[in-house]
This record gives structure tokens, C-alpha cells and sequence, in this order.
């Protein structure tokens, strides 16, 4: 499967890593004019070859790793499949948050957090209210510019907003240098040696502590990822910029969750010790952003030597658009992909799930673990680094596909073979692939997000 060896290649992991697959490499469930599926399949069977290969370093046995190709397709429309206990789904996009028509195209807004979509409504001049209401004024403002206009006047009042475009005009003049010149997982090495990781136990990265600082999907997608197999990972978030009802709980799912306001004395000493006592560090917020409370990853590897640190951005770090926030459904519209699969009449299209946030979550846990090994081996400590830009690319490099009629229905058919219990009456899809023939597993259930000591157990 050349999209997988491709990856694994990078990754300077051998070839016969590559987990077995079973079922169809090509599911029907994630079918789209682009290599959805095989992205996907190609994310989740590098990170569990990553596994493999960091148990065989800790233990001198490579363990077995298999992977569902069909559990692939219901994993990577994880937060979809939410269910609560009378079986409803929590909305993922906010009214504010689609596609408007420009005066000379099209705009995608994403006003999913209230501070977002504050900024939105003043960076265009339209009163706040009833979304009833806002949505006819933002309709009408966004109508009277020109797409590249909103971008800029909205992204300079702080919102976020992004101009559809076709490939072939974002990638000849593409913003981020990073996002386009960079591997698709970036591991480059740190200053300092590392201190030995801790005994191995039944899981690859059992004992490996992760510090999880990242919000929405991409990043929690792959931390959660490590918990399955084997870290012990702690999330922690702002108190004064609290998770959205969805992502506070498939955000926090395998792992601890704590609150900790870093603008207080007391909040950045206590952040500080838990970056002293991590294996691995895991950032996702705007680039620089962090830099403030010394948790750049140059300041990282200058206070603590060996520690692992792994950076997800959205454009990449360089370039124009290098310190811009940005989502998953905004980095494809960017980036020609809405217009690649658009409907027949002009309308940007999506793809089937939110595949750059969960390729790219994915990829970024298949680093972490490339660098966990490096680290067992030689010592090195390691900067991991991707972005949902970047995976985009590697997306629209593989070419166009002919999609498969049904993809939908089996999708929803699917998805029950893979579900699993939460707490608290809720069900999700456990994590896809097996370890020496046992199938992955959440710890750390009912998910239970900011109440966990912000402290490593």
C-alpha cells in the first residue's frame, strides 16, 4: 500500500512494521473524489507501527499490531458518533460557523467559541443578537465584500475567516513555508540528553507521561491515541476559556483533565511542574502563543533536557499565515480541497469526516512515538512538529479518486461495530487497532473534563 510505506519511509520506521490490515483497504464509508480513505487508513497504521517499533526499543520484542480498516472509517468521525444515553448527538458547528457567499465567491467562517465569533461580528460591523437574526445581517455584510477582503479584515480584527480558493491558487503562492517545504511529520533533534524512560510495561508507551495542551480535535485525537496505548496523558485548560460542550468530552476521553490559568504566579509554577515531570510535551495553540509562559519548545528543551516536545499548528509556523489560527474546515477551503470536491453548482464541498484534524492527529501521535524511540535508543531528545496544512498537501499529492455510491449509509451502518461505553450513559468509538492480538482500549472512563489535580497520578 503505497500511501502507507510512503509514510512509514519518513518516518525511518522498516517496512515490516506496517500493521496487518484487515478488511478493505479502500472502506466505502469514507469514499470522496480525494484519497480520503487511504489517508486515513495510512495516519492510523503509521502510528501503530510507531508503537510497534518503540515497544520493540523498550523491550527487544516487537509486538503484533492489526488494525479494522472499516474501524479506521468509523474512528476518524469519532466526535460524529457521540451519543448520550437516550442516543442524541451534540452539534459540532455553531450557526456562524459555513460557507457564506462573497460578492465574488465564497467565505468560510468558523465561530464555534464566543470570543471567535465576538470577533467575527466586529471585524464586519454586524450587531450581535439572536443567531436568527445575525445570520441575515453576517449574510448581507459578507455579501458586499469581495472573499479575499473579508479574509483580511476579519483575520486582522482577530476572528477567523479564509477565502475559498482552487488548488492551484493557494499552492503557487501558498502562505506558509512550512506547511509545503516541511516532511509530513517533522522530528528534529533537541538539545540535551535524555534520562531513561520509565520500565516497560504491557503497552508500547505504558509509563510515558504526556502533557496534553491542545483544544478541539487534531491534537486530542492523537493524545487520546497515546492513552490507548499505554501513556498516562493530562490535558490541561485555560478555566477562563472553557471547552465546547462536544470537544469536553471527546476531548478528554483516555486521559486526565485539569484547569490551570497560566496568567497567575501560582498557575505557571504549577504548569512548570508538570512540564518537569513529563515524558512529552504536546502544544496546539497559535504558534508563539505559548511563548509567554516559556512553553515554546526552545524553552522547553532549555529547562528540561530530553523532554520531547511536539508542536500542531494549523498553516504551519512560518510564513505569512505562520502565526494565524485556523481549523480543519477552514484549511480546506484555503486550500483548493472544498474546491475539489465542490457540488455542481460552484458550492465548496467537504470531505466525508474532518480528516485533516484526525490524519493529522494521528500523524502527530506517530511522531511522538518515533521520538520516544529515539529517545530509548540513543538518549536524543526530539521536536516533533505537523500541521493540518501540511496533511493537506499530502491529501491533494495523492491525487483524485472515483467515489464509491453509499459511502453514507455504510458509514452509519459501520459505526455501531465500533462502539463502546463511555460512562455516564455515553457511547463513542474505541480507539482502532490491536497489540499482540488484544484490541485497544480507553483508560480512564467516564470522561470528566477539568476536574482531575493538576498533577501527574
Amino acid at each position: 500500500m503505497t500511501v502507507s510505506t510512503d509514510v512509514l519511509a519518513e518516518l525511518g520506521l522498516p517496512a515490516g512494521t506496517m500493521p496487518r490490515l484487515i478488511g478493505d483497504p479502500h472502506p466505502a464509508a469514507l469514499s470522496a473524489p480525494l484519497a480520503v480513505a487511504e489517508c486515513a487508513v495510512a495516519s492510523v497504521a503509521a502510528c501503530l507501527a510507531a508503537a510497534a517499533e518503540l515497544g520493540h526499543a523498550r523491550t527487544g520484542r516487537r509486538p503484533a499490531v492489526a488494525l479494522d480498516t472499516a474501524h479506521v472509517a468509523a474512528a476518524v468521525r469519532g466526535e460524529v458518533w457521540l451519543r448520550d444515553a437516550a442516543g442524541r448527538s451534540l452539534e459540532g458547528f455553531a450557526p456562524l460557523s459555513r460557507l457564506w457567499r462573497a460578492a465574488d465567491g465564497w467565505v468560510r467562517t468558523h465561530a464555534n467559541y464566543p470570543w471567535h465569533r465576538a470577533a467575527l461580528l466586529a471585524a464586519l460591523g454586524v450587531a450581535d443578537g439572536p443567531d436568527v437574526e445575525v445570520v441575515g445581517r453576517l449574510a448581507d455584510a459578507v455579501a458586499a465584500r469581495p472573499a479575499a477582503d473579508v479574509e483580511t479584515v476579519v483575520y486582522g480584527g482577530g476572528g477567523l475567516a479564509v477565502a475559498a480558493r482552487a488548488p492551484e491558487h493557494w499552492w503557487a503562492v501558498a502562505p506558509s513555508e512550512t506547511a509545503t517545504g516541511s516532511p509530513l511529520v517533522g522530528v528534529a533533534p533537541l538539545d540535551g540528553a535524555a534520562p531513561p524512560l520509565p520500565a516497560p510495561g504491557r503497552l508500547p508507551a505504558s509509563g510515558v507521561r504526556v502533557l496534553d495542551l491542545t483544544r478541539v480535535i487534531a491534537g486530542p485525537v492523537g493524545t487520546r491515541m497515546l492513552g490507548a496505548l499505554g501513556a498516562e496523558v493530562l490535558r490541561v485548560d485555560d478555566p477562563l476559556r472553557p471547552e465546547l460542550p462536544l470537544h469536553a468530552l471527546d476531548g478528554v476521553v483516555g486521559k486526565a483533565s485539569a484547569l490551570l490559568d497560566a496568567r497567575t504566579a501560582a498557575g505557571r509554577e504549577a504548569l512548570h511542574r508538570l512540564v518537569d515531570g513529563a515524558d512529552v510535551v504536546v502544544t496546539g495553540y497559535r504558534p508563539g502563543a505559548l511563548r509567554r509562559v516559556g512553553l515554546d519548545p526552545d524553552q522547553i528543551a532549555d529547562r528540561n533536557p530530553g523532554t520531547v516536545v511536539a508542536t500542531l499548528s494549523a498553516w504551519g509556523t512560518t510564513g505569512a499565515w505562520g502565526a494565524r489560527r485556523g481549523f480543519d474546515s477552514l484549511v480546506q477551503v484555503a486550500t483548493g480541497i472544498g474546491w475539489t470536491v465542490r457540488a455542481d453548482d460552484g458550492r465548496p464541498g467537504v470531505l466525508p469526516c474532518q480528516l485533516l484534524d484526525h490524519a493529522t492527529g494521528y500523524l502527530l501521535a506517530a511522531g511522538i512515538l518515533t521520538a520516544l524511540t529515539r529517545r530509548a535508543r540513543t538518549g536524543a531528545a526530539s521536536h516533533v512538529s505537523v500541521s493540518l496544512t501540511r496533511t493537506a498537501r499530502w491529501l491533494l499529492d495523492q491525487g483524485s479518486r472515483s467515489p464509491v455510491p453509499g459511502g453514507d449509509d455504510e458509514a452509519g451502518r459501520q459505526a455501531d461495530a465500533y462502539r463502546t461505553a463511555l460512562g455516564n450513559g455515553w457511547s463513542g468509538i474505541s480507539p482502532p487497532g490491536s497489540v499482540d492480538g488484544r484490541p485497544l482500549r480507553w483508560p480512564r472512563l467516564p470522561p470528566a473534563y477539568g476536574r482531575a489535580a493538576p498533577a501527574w497520578g
